[in-house]
């Protein structure tokens, strides 16, 4: 499936499907808030220019995150997202079992607020469930 580089670095890369309409974020390590916020911020950019609704975060490589990015996600980042028109989120999760427990908080939150949410362990596998929607 084509997909348009948009940002691939040493911390993560983000790529679209034009095809499908699905953002997809891997994470490589530990995110530092500089390099997490960029990224996530380019993904609103396109979900706003293409229309999309679908967003596969591949966290594997990623550890829990600070109080500040969990906030700042929650607060400003995740509305910005659902503003811009995300509906459907497929989570790859991280081994680490602190990451997976940081991620729980994010999943239970967005999922009371109208997300639709599948977890995954392989990132074929939540690519998969994405294209079907």
């Amino acid at each position: 499936m084509p997909k348009l580089m948009v940002v691939n670095n040493d911390y993560a890369t983000l790529v679209y499907y034009p095809e499908t309409q699905i953002v997809h974020h891997t994470f490589h390590k530990p995110m530092v808030s500089e390099e997490f916020r960029a990224v996530l911020n380019a993904g609103i950019d396109l979900l706003e220019k293409h229309k999309a609704t679908k967003w596969l975060s591949d966290d594997r490589g990623n550890g829990a995150l600070s109080e500040a990015d969990t906030e700042w996600s929650m607060t400003n980042w995740f509305p910005r997202a659902v503003e811009a028109g995300w509906k459907f989120w497929a989570l790859v999760v991280p081994a680490d079992f602190m990451a997976r427990l940081n991620l729980q908080e994010f999943v239970d939150s967005y999922y009371e607020k109208g997300l639709r949410i599948m977890v995954f362990v392989d990132p074929e596998a939540a690519l998969t469930w994405l294209e079907t929607l």
